[in-house]
């Protein structure tokens, strides 16, 4: 079995957050959106129906999970959830919380604008608050 390895573009556009069971769990580096990009820990694979149906299931959860913990840490009003792949073939999960009056609404995110990038302070803080939260997932056992 080959060991897992991030994709070199999704590792220089996320910054590591946490693992769960299946996912690592990466903070998208755009401070627009609070968005989380959730990659399973299975090598060479591209597409959801690789995964078993067992991880397919467990890649559900800690995406709903993850999607409510980010919709209330940010007070956003419409989750999206995508897993797209068209420019990164590893298979990723995007979950980014809305608002109305983001720079994109009601339309997708990409290719919308300039990525803005979270500045220290705020990224220090977001991640502890994500992390602190992630642990308190009934799925998080480590």
């Amino acid at each position: 079995m080959t060991p897992f390895s991030l994709h070199p573009q999704l590792d220089a556009d996320t910054h590591f957050v946490a693992d769960l069971p299946l996912c690592t769990v990466r903070l998208m580096n755009d401070a627009r959106y609070p968005w989380l990009v959730l990659i399973p820990r299975r090598d060479a694979i591209r597409e959801i129906y690789e995964l078993d149906s067992s991880a397919q299931q467990q890649l559900w959860q800690e995406t709903t999970q993850l999607g409510e913990l980010l919709m209330t840490v940010s007070g956003g009003e419409k989750l999206n959830i995508g897993a797209l792949g068209n420019m990164v073939p590893q298979l990723h999960m995007h979950v980014i919380a809305r608002r109305s009056d983001d720079e994109a609404w009601p339309g997708p995110v990409w290719g919308v604008g300039t990525a803005e990038p979270h500045d220290n302070e705020t990224l220090t803080v977001l991640i502890d608050t994500l992390r602190m939260k992630i642990a308190e997932l009934p799925s998080y056992s480590y």
